[in-house]
């Protein structure tokens, strides 16, 4: 790993955080908020790939373990990880690691769109969805339901992380692997 490499882990692990500073949407009948921080899971695999993304998710996770309160609502401590949202914290690393897969060598906003789909939303939700099940004494398909409260406002991350990527890497063509 070389210190290019963990400026950028630590950087991606920054911006997500501080995407954590917009006040989380409390959703009916699921106990997890919408937070703009999976744009910042999007954004780490888009732009850095999908090891250093998955390290940068995995760098936050950390921290917010140590009890500093990065998460949105001022979240943090190893009590995030016994509640309704771990399951989706666990899935940032994964999705960082997934869309950082599926973009590579994308140029265009398709590809780029589509591997935010897959990893950005797919693979968080991957995790998310039986973790709230698990915790909240629900059905794998109640919380499913549920958790379709989120889909709107991903998918308008997945196209806002789309747009930042593509101007992004064209202006700066080295920053992605």
């Amino acid at each position: 790993m070389t210190a290019r490499d963990t400026v950028l882990i630590a950087t991606f692990a920054a911006l997500t955080a501080v995407l954590g500073l917009l006040p989380p949407l409390p959703v009916p009948l699921v106990p997890v908020p919408i937070t703009a921080q999976t744009m910042g899971v999007m954004l780490a695999g888009l732009m850095i790939g999908p090891r250093r993304g998955g390290l940068a998710m995995l760098l936050l996770l950390g921290v917010v373990a140590l009890g500093i309160p990065l998460l949105a609502g001022g979240r943090g401590g190893l009590a995030v990880f016994a509640g309704p949202s771990a399951g989706y914290l666990i899935g940032w690393p994964i999705g960082a690691c997934v869309t950082g897969m599926l973009a590579r060598g994308a140029t265009s906003p398709a590809p780029l769109f589509a591997a935010c789909l897959a990893g950005g939303i797919g693979g968080v939700y991957a995790c998310g969805i039986p973790g709230v099940a698990l915790i909240s004494g629900i059905s794998v398909p109640t919380a499913a339901l549920a958790s379709a409260a989120f889909l709107p406002g991903d998918l308008i991350k997945a196209g806002v992380a789309t747009a930042v990527a593509v101007t992004l890497r064209r202006a700066y063509p080295r920053l992605t692997p």
